[in-house]
């Protein structure tokens, strides 16, 4: 909109001026803004009247986002956490932030904190004073909403949300009588939610949900707001409030977003049921614990989306399901497995999405296939049965759904083979099968796939030498019973993040591809693998996790490996590999764990370790666990030998593991000093090495070790007394070295004494408690950097010592003193030095004599 003024008001250009003074506009999006460009009206995100040139409009939220944010992350039901942070965000339609996110109900956090633009607004925003239409949603403006921000008596729409204002909610509300939007939900907005909201008598959107603190015990003031359409209070306790009841003396609501509010019930009868335009009901995360057939709200035929995740309803559906045949989306997981689905879906033909994850107490797969829409255009795209007790086989024919996208059935107990039919469904992108009981051989796979998950099954054979799926980025068959080699077909893969065939019978060489440029995650243990290491991963810049373990690989470590430089978890154990560990190795700034335990690799630990920062971080950052195939969350990924036994972590706990492992091995040398500046290590295992020289100094600096172990090499010198300082330490074996010297004392030692009798043995020359054996002298421990001494402060063999040392220094000072100042005693002195020389001299000439004739008798009757 353009206004008919040459250019805007300059007192509301200068506002806005003042406002992109104030803010970081980090990919300058607002570019346009400048002051010798005098036309506000004409700047990006800003809009005037025009009729008078006012600005009415000023809207950044999301402005921008290099790239698109797909709809297919709706995909992701399950998905947790997503790390949106320093993007740019734009939506599928290429100008807004895509609202698809807000569907994404399992998300617990969402992390934008380092939008296009933050910053505080100026007082001279005050200036707009015709503004109608604010939006400054989704960006990082804080610091304390301005109260000016309430008090534009023209607006009517005002968007917030998610930024991260705080303060109060102000009585300013009351002025804006005109306000027909009004969104404050995912702030820091706090305190009680005002009665004066009532008088917004033009409201149709009120957004409160998730505010940091904003609380009430009373809402009937909703019920003045008679053309109120949307209503999201999720987040507020309503335990008291009778929430349903008022919200059924508001027949104009579509919408009424009531999550996590504490809600005690929803079995309550309401005798006249006014909601008839309801289209949107989300009462997820209230513990309800009541059969599902008593909620109130079954017979409302107008709903289209149904959020009942974490409600713990439990027993049949109710029949009255089979009839919402408006119903687009039904949300009923996570319920305890307490519920059953013997309703005949096949009528609702507009059902997009169907999740009951970790709901169902039990079904048939087959039975419950057949129980789907069957309609003349099908529109169901999601189904998620995981979680679930389903048995039963997979019908081969399943025409009925060919708009399928998104099929996940983990963690059940299905049988049979994988359907051939299923290459007929042409717009399925994902599969889930992990964790049944499936067996037979991998088929040809739909051409649409991009994400395949069977892994933890019984399949058997060798790999399809065609997947059929040309666009996977995602695939996963470990822990199944696979023969044979790799095919050549994989390389064709170019667009795969994840290959994950560990846990199989698979042998041979890995193919040489020539380059598989996205591949990020690349899991290969547990099979029987040979060959040198692949040399094609040095075109594979994107690696960011790679597990070679419990294979055959031979040969040396290439020193290119250093170039892998966004490489994060190197997994390398039990193989044999053999040489030297490349120094090039430390240029890998983000790895948090290494391990090269049980090959035959020899030479000295790289010194540079300090260079490894992400093992200084107390907190790595996250992984993106995201891009495995949703059943593999139940996945097992990382296997560490730590605290003296086998710990294995899965997708969403990988983090938390900073470790190296180069146990078992032919090293030489000592321990670097610079691997104390490793700070974050949870694991360091040296043990089983020939490694010699002294334990470093500062190992008390690596505060956050919970496991040590450098047992089984050949150090030597006394135990660090910073050991001591290792507060978190659980495990730690220092047995069968050559270490000497007392041992350093501390309740973390003690306890793990304690537990582990063993880990001081071998060590001959260790002494003190919690040994039998005690020191020489009986020294008592040392405290800190304290000298050793007794319990009473001084050691008395020590003492005694010292004193006879200092009596002999003394009584010589004496005499040499005396012959210095007294003369006749001087001359005796020598006198008598004289004489016993003269004596010595005629002893030794005499006795020499004597040795020389008995030689001479001797030599003359020695026999020739």
């Amino acid at each position: 909109m353009s206004c008919v003024h040459a250019s805007c008001w300059p007192r509301e250009r200068d506002a806005l001026l003042a406002f992109k003074r104030g803010i970081n506009d980090t990919h300058d999006v607002l570019a346009s803004w400048q002051k010798r460009r005098h036309d506000c009206c004409s700047w990006t995100g800003v809009a005037c009247s025009n009729e008078t040139g006012h600005v009415t409009e000023l809207d950044i939220s999301g402005l921008g986002l290099v790239g698109q944010i797909s709809a297919s992350l709706l995909s992701l039901q399950h998905l947790e956490y997503l790390n949106l942070n320093n993007t740019f965000l734009l939506g599928p339609n290429g100008h807004a932030f895509p609202e698809f996110l807000c569907s994404l109900h399992s998300l617990r956090h969402l992390d934008i904190s380092h939008t296009p633009f933050s910053g505080r607004l100026p007082p001279q925003l005050a200036n707009l004073s015709n503004l109608e239409y604010l939006d400054l949603s989704w960006t990082s403006m804080h610091g304390r909403a301005p109260e000016f921000l309430f008090s534009y008596k023209n607006l009517r729409y005002l968007d917030l949300s998610d930024t991260p204002f705080s303060g109060r909610l102000p009585p300013q509300f009351a002025n804006s009588s005109k306000l027909e939007h009004l969104d404050l939900s995912s702030t820091f907005l706090s305190g009680t939610i005002l009665p004066q909201l009532g008088n917004l008598s033009n409201l149709r959107h009120l957004g409160l949900g998730f505010t940091q603190d904003i609380h009430t015990s009373d809402i009937s003031w909703l019920n003045r707001l008679h053309f109120l359409e949307y209503i999201d209070m999720s987040g507020i306790d309503l335990s008291t409030a009778d929430a349903f009841l008022v919200a059924n003396k508001i027949p104009s609501l579509k919408a009424l977003l009531l999550i996590n509010c504490s809600l005690p019930n929803a079995n309550l009868t309401l005798l006249h049921l006014n909601l008839t335009k309801l289209e949107q009901l989300h009462l997820a995360r209230n513990y309800l614990g009541h059969p599902i057939e008593t909620c109130w709200f079954w017979n409302i035929s107008s709903i289209k989306d149904l959020g009942l995740g974490e409600t713990y309803l439990y027993g049949p559906f109710p029949g009255a399901l089979g009839g919402m045949t408006s119903l687009q989306r039904l949300d009923f997981s996570n319920n305890g497995n307490s519920a059953t689905m013997a309703v005949d879906l096949k009528n609702l033909c507009d059902l997009e999405e169907l999740s009951l994850k970790g709901s169902l107490a039990f079904g048939n797969i087959t039975k419950f296939v057949r129980k789907l829409p069957q309609c003349s255009s099908i529109k169901l795209f999601f189904l998620s049965l995981r979680d679930n007790n389903m048995t039963g086989i997979l019908p081969d024919m399943m025409g009925h759904l060919n708009g399928l996208r998104y099929l996940y059935l983990s963690n059940n107990s299905i049988t049979g083979a994988i359907p051939y039919g299923l290459r007929n469904l042409t717009s399925l992108e994902r599969i889930d099968l992990c964790l049944n009981q499936l067996t037979g051989q991998i088929p040809m796979l739909p051409r649409s796939l991009i994400g395949v998950g069977i892994s933890m099954n019984c399949l058997s054979g060798p790999l399809p030498l065609d997947f059929g799926a040309p666009n996977l980025t995602e695939l996963s068959l470990s822990s199944n019973h696979l023969t044979g080699h790799v095919p050549r077909a994989i390389c064709q893969l170019q667009n795969l993040v994840t290959l994950d065939l560990s846990s199989n019978l698979l042998e041979g060489e890995f193919p040489s591809c020539s380059t598989m440029p996205n591949m990020e995650f690349l899991i290969l243990s547990n099979n029987n693998f040979s060959g040198n290491f692949p040399s094609w991963l040095q075109n594979s810049s994107s690696l960011v996790f790679l597990d070679l373990a419990v294979n055959k690989f031979y040969g040396m470590l290439p020193t290119w490996i250093g170039e892998l430089v966004k490489l994060r978890f190197l997994q390398l154990n039990h193989n044999m590999f053999y040489g030297d560990i490349p120094v090039s190795i430390t240029n890998l700034i983000l790895l948090q764990h290494f391990s090269l335990a049980s090959n035959n690799i020899s030479g000295s630990i790289p010194s540079p370790l300090s260079k490894l920062i992400a093992m200084t971080l107390e907190h790595p950052p996250r992984l993106g666990s995201d891009k495995y195939v949703h059943g593999d969350s139940n996945k097992d990924i990382l296997s560490v030998v730590m605290k003296q036994q086998e710990l294995k972590y899965g997708t969403s706990a990988v983090n938390e593991m900073v470790g190296i492992d180069l146990s078992l091995n032919h090293l030489t040398g000592g321990i670097p000093n610079e691997i104390t500046s490793l700070n974050g290590l949870l694991n360091l295992n040296l043990s089983w090495n020939h490694l010699g020289g002294k334990i470093p100094m500062k190992i008390g600096d690596m505060k956050s070790l919970e496991s040590l172990d450098f047992s089984r090499n050949n150090l030597s010198g006394e135990i660090p007394t910073s050991l001591s300082n290792l507060t978190y330490l659980g495990s730690l074996d220092l047995s069968y070295d050559h270490l000497a010297g007392r041992i350093p004392t501390g309740r973390q030692l003690d306890t793990l004494y304690t537990e582990n009798p063993c880990m001081y043995s071998g060590n001959i020359a260790l002494c003190g408690p919690p040994l039998e054996k005690n020191c020489p002298g009986n020294i008592a421990p040392k405290h800190g950097n304290q000298q050793q001494g007794s319990g009473n402060g001084y050691d008395p063999v020590l003492f005694f010592y010292f004193g006879l040392a200092a009596g002999f220094v003394a009584g010589l000072w004496v005499v040499l003193c005396v012959l210095l100042f007294k003369r006749s005693w001087r001359i005796a002195y020598l006198r008598l030095y004289d004489k016993l020389y003269d004596i010595v001299y005629v002893f030794v000439v005499v006795t020499w004599g004597q040795d020389n004739q008995l030689t001479d008798a001797l030599n003359q009757v020695r026999p020739i």
